[in-house]
């Protein structure tokens, strides 16, 4: 079963606020998880941004591990 899909508008980079509401984490989580290398950033000045593919790849990343955790 495959997930509902979801209207947002197409972006290649996000804001902190921005990934918060997609990936639906506090500010804490976030950063805790971009210090821990599981969530890749980007710098733009003194802008940190998330890519698109970063948000997909801690997603697949998320889901991978619920799938080794299941198998107990």
């Amino acid at each position: 079963m495959t997930a509902p899909a979801i209207d947002l508008p197409v972006k290649a980079l996000y804001r902190i606020p921005e990934a918060m509401t997609l990936l639906s984490l506090s500010r804490s989580v976030i950063y805790e998880q971009i210090r821990a290398g599981r969530l890749r950033t980007v710098t733009q000045g003194r802008t940190r941004l998330v890519p698109a593919a970063a948000i997909t790849a801690y997603v697949t990343l998320l889901e991978q591990e619920a799938g080794k955790g299941g198998t107990r």
